[in-house]
């Protein structure tokens, strides 16, 4: 089975359509006003509506820390198929968002060795609604105005050897073209998500680059 990709931080019909013709599984949508990537409410929503037209792929809403108004607002609005959480989130934080919105969860993780990919696990609740599945993304530099993801760092893909056969996962961090096949060899994450390795400058989808990173990706298992 070939492993899922992920289109992060699209904006625009235009980006939508460039992902889903080039076979997304996934695309996610940024409700953070501090991203590039950055999306209204309302904006959000006519984006989930047309991906639910055609059908083609599951939509993903990114929310960094979000309080529950913004929370219920994108469940009942956007209406999405997962609400990825990408902000400080404590376990007990992300039970009672998937409690409240009903809506499964993926959980971003920044990781910078094998204690922070194994201190991950603790968001994969077995006593309770946890998160459906981590997604390990690299750290964030040490400025305390950075983005917490989308930044194009990679990290050593070799500290998930741990998390092989424990529960499924997405990689994040730095993945392009160029890379995310070898990311793929090496970690055999479920889903591979990218953003900023597919665009022509920050917040700007490239769909050429989109095409060529579902290729690789796709191909991955079958090399």
């Amino acid at each position: 089975m070939s492993t899922r990709v992920k289109i992060c931080g699209i904006r625009t019909s235009d980006a939508l359509d460039a992902a889903l013709d080039a076979g997304a599984d996934l695309v996610g949508l940024v409700l953070y006003p501090k991203s590039p990537r950055n999306v209204s409410l309302e904006e959000a929503a006519a984006l989930a509506a047309r991906a639910r037209d055609r059908g083609a792929a599951e939509v993903v809403t990114l929310l960094v820390d979000p309080d529950d108004a913004l929370v219920e607002a994108v469940a009942r609005t956007v209406k999405p198929d997962l609400i990825q959480l990408h902000g400080a989130e404590t376990p007990a934080r992300v039970d009672a968002v998937r409690k409240s919105s009903g809506l499964p969860i993926l959980k971003a993780v920044p990781v910078g060795d094998a204690d922070d990919v194994a201190a991950a696990f603790a968001y994969l609740n077995p006593d309770g609604p946890g998160a459906e599945m981590l997604l390990f993304d690299a750290k964030p530099p040490a400025d305390p105005g950075s983005l917490p993801g989308g930044n194009g760092l990679t990290f050593d893909w070799r500290i998930l050897e741990a998390a092989k056969g424990r529960a499924p996962f997405a990689l994040a961090g730095g993945l392009t073209p160029e890379n995310v096949a070898a990311a793929i060899a090496l970690t055999d994450a479920a889903i591979v998500d990218v953003s900023s390795g597919v665009e022509s400058r920050p917040g700007e989808k490239d769909p050429e680059r989109i095409r060529r990173f579902l290729r690789a990706a796709k191909a991955a298992k079958e090399a």
